[in-house]
């Protein structure tokens, strides 16, 4: 049969497996939050891009096409009748609304990006979940009797070795 203990439904658990199992869950609690911010900040650049994909276009549109279109479209509504300053001045018209129409779709897309909104919140309510959690205090009295004993941890430790090992050291020391 296998040891009760090992398992994370178990009520009696060693500290060091309940220390061990706290730390490998907040541990992927924050892995978990690292993936989600990733995702929603892939979402938003996405976003991000087509938008500045869309002033790129603007740009190009306004700096190469105007003047060679302008020149085949005026020259095209000068052939209907009208003075040929009135069709340049149709043509340019036609170009900076069309312009003005593509900024206003890439400044929409801008607006659409937003924050992490779930990351902020997940990392909030893990912030107030670990706040409410306190050390248990160390009683003052084990404090002071370790004090007063001289005795530390080190020294238990040392004490609490096999025999073996206390003779050796003894043996190193005296050479």
């Amino acid at each position: 049969m296998s040891d009760p203990g090992n398992y994370a439904g178990s009520t009696d658990r060693s500290l060091g497996q309940l220390f061990a199992s706290a730390t490998a869950e907040m541990s992927a609690l924050v892995h978990d939050e690292i993936a989600l911010a990733k995702a929603e900040m892939r979402q938003d650049a996405k976003r991000g891009a087509i938008g500045s994909a869309a002033f790129i276009v603007t740009g190009v549109l306004i700096l190469f096409a105007i003047p060679v279109l302008s020149f085949a479209a005026a020259y095209g509504i000068h052939n209907l009748g009208l003075g040929l300053a009135w069709s340049f001045l149709i043509v340019g018209g036609a170009f900076i609304l069309l312009g003005i129409l593509l900024a206003l779709f890439g400044l929409a897309k801008f607006k659409k990006v937003k924050p992490p909104e779930k990351s902020i919140a997940s990392a909030k309510q893990t912030a107030a979940v670990l706040q409410g959690v306190k050390p248990h205090p160390r009683p003052a009295g084990a404090r002071a009797i370790e004090q007063a004993q001289g005795s530390t941890l080190a020294d238990r430790a040392i004490e609490n070795r096999p025999v073996q090992d206390k003779a050796v050291s003894v043996t190193r020391s005296s050479t």
